[in-house]
């Protein structure tokens, strides 16, 4: 199964988690992979694995809240690699000191909210807006951005985190009907809770048991699972699919509220 054979994709965040997972598997597809994080480190270690795997990796510093860095990362690409047929916006801010300040809209401190959008967000549109005159030029490309199903429902906190998700969404619409017509698909996943070794190590049991409740499936994901439904839409599998945002968590968010009550009343198993 090398689906992207001759391909080039970046993946932003691709140090851990779920950027590391999709990394390898498009790779192991048969990809020519970038891997960016602001943890050089980390994505050294990633490509380190891809080449022991006999894939091909080359990693690159990224700081998404600099211009100067993304560009970067771009020219890095260009000069390895020839061109750019994929872009995996992955990365975001999920820091415990930024997210443990990320609480409710009256709670909100603005320095919380600005670095999360400037990270999130504009890191996001900024990734786009400098990959995509290549991918033109390439005649193609795909651009797959992390959102999140926080991004389509109310919480009680991470206000900055969930707007900044809606509105990577949005973004993923604009830029499918703005350059479709150019060969550029653009598509958005929408993970849920993903059993990343950070989600193990820093939440508590009692939010894992939470969201298990909500979830449909009888397991809660893992970054592979993200990785193949931005496997799929990196593919020209997916030539027929653009500016769609994919929900990939679980069918927690598919149901009616009170799901995990109801269950309980009822004896579901």
């Amino acid at each position: 199964m090398r689906q992207l054979d001759q391909k080039v994709a970046i993946v932003t965040g691709a140090g851990g988690g779920i950027g590391s997972a999709t990394a390898q598997l498009l790779a192991a597809r048969g990809a020519r992979v970038v891997l960016a994080d602001i943890n050089l480190q980390s994505a050294e270690r990633v490509a380190a694995a891809v080449t022991r795997a006999g894939g091909t990796a080359s990693p690159v510093f990224l700081d998404l809240s600099s211009e100067d860095s993304i560009m970067a990362m771009v020219r890095s690409a260009l000069q390895g690699f020839g061109k750019i047929d994929v872009l995996h916006n992955n990365a975001a801010d999920l820091s415990p000191e930024l997210s443990s300040r990320d609480r409710d809209i009256e709670a909100m401190e603005v320095e919380v909210w600005d670095r999360t959008f400037a990270v999130n967000l504009r890191g996001t549109m900024l990734c786009c807006k400098y990959a995509l005159p290549h991918m033109v030029a390439n005649r193609g490309g795909s651009i797959i951005n992390t959102a999140s199903n926080l991004g389509m429902q109310g919480n009680l906190g991470q206000a900055a985190y969930a707007a900044s998700k809606a509105a990577i969404i949005q973004l993923t619409r604009s830029i499918a009907a703005s350059h479709g017509r150019r060969g550029i698909r653009c598509n958005s996943v929408s993970p849920g809770l993903v059993m990343t070794p950070a989600a193990r190590d820093n939440l508590p049991a009692q939010l894992h048991k939470i969201v298990a409740g909500e979830t449909l499936t009888p397991f809660l994901g893992i970054p592979e699972d993200i990785a193949n439904a931005v496997a799929f839409l990196a593919s020209d599998d997916a030539r027929y699919v653009t500016g769609h945002n994919l929900v990939v968590d679980g069918g927690t968010v598919s149901h009616v509220p009170g799901f995990a009550q109801f269950s309980e009343m009822m004896g579901a198993r």
